[in-house]
């Protein structure tokens, strides 16, 4: 089988690191920011998360140099956290069913549109582990459009039909679904109704190859 994973919130939990960035930057611009809006960030693009944020913003106009500036400053604050990370932030139920479902012979993948995902999987120790990472690098459109997916699949030499993406975000899943693959809800993302399958725990992937 052939399993893509979502990183942020699946493999890793980092929602709280990009919540402290953005809200610092909110802050010293004035902006009322709280988790309810952070909620929307989720598994979408830097600059698109920049623009949820300026939709309370009430000062002179920025220009894109501005805003490219604003997202810089967001990431600079974000990897400060991220240095901070060690192979202990992966949880072992995580880290044991990925070493099972590679035993089993499971290709794997990561598809995430974040930038900092290679650095965040050699901090956790898994920067060699997977047979394909496809990331906010190597894409021009962010979740829900499927293309990080796609792109994961080519890089695996695989079909996309043959392809199970697991998803903590209800973008991920549109895009998973959008790309022909099969979607597997995990977290929020279990309730979402376009999803093929719903687990509440990341071991349950394990039933899927028994």
């Amino acid at each position: 089988m052939v399993f893509i994973f979502d990183l942020d919130g699946v493999i890793v939990f980092t929602d709280r690191f990009h919540y402290l960035a953005w809200k610092r930057i909110a802050d010293e611009m004035g902006i009322y920011f709280d988790e309810k809006i952070n909620n929307r960030l989720r598994g979408v693009s830097r600059m698109e998360s920049l623009a949820i944020i300026l939709e309370r913003y009430t000062g002179k106009a920025l220009s894109e140099q501005e805003k490219t500036e604003l997202a810089e400053q967001k990431n600079a604050v974000y990897r400060s956290f991220l240095e901070k990370m060690t192979p202990s932030d992966v949880p072992g139920e995580v880290r044991d069913t990925l070493q099972k479902l590679r035993a089993g012979g499971c290709k794997l993948a990561i598809g995430s549109s974040s930038k900092n995902t290679k650095f965040i999987l050699e901090r956790v120790g898994l920067a060699d582990f997977f047979d394909a990472v496809s990331d906010g690098t190597n894409i021009s459109r962010s979740k829900p459009d499927p293309e990080v997916f796609l792109k994961a699949a080519e890089f695996l030499r695989e079909k996309p039909e043959d392809c199970y993406v697991v998803e903590d975000a209800y973008a991920g899943i549109e895009a998973a679904k959008a790309g022909g693959m099969r979607a597997i809800g995990i977290g929020e993302a279990a309730s979402c109704e376009k999803a093929d399958i719903a687990i509440s725990s990341f071991s349950e992937l394990l039933g899927l190859i028994a």
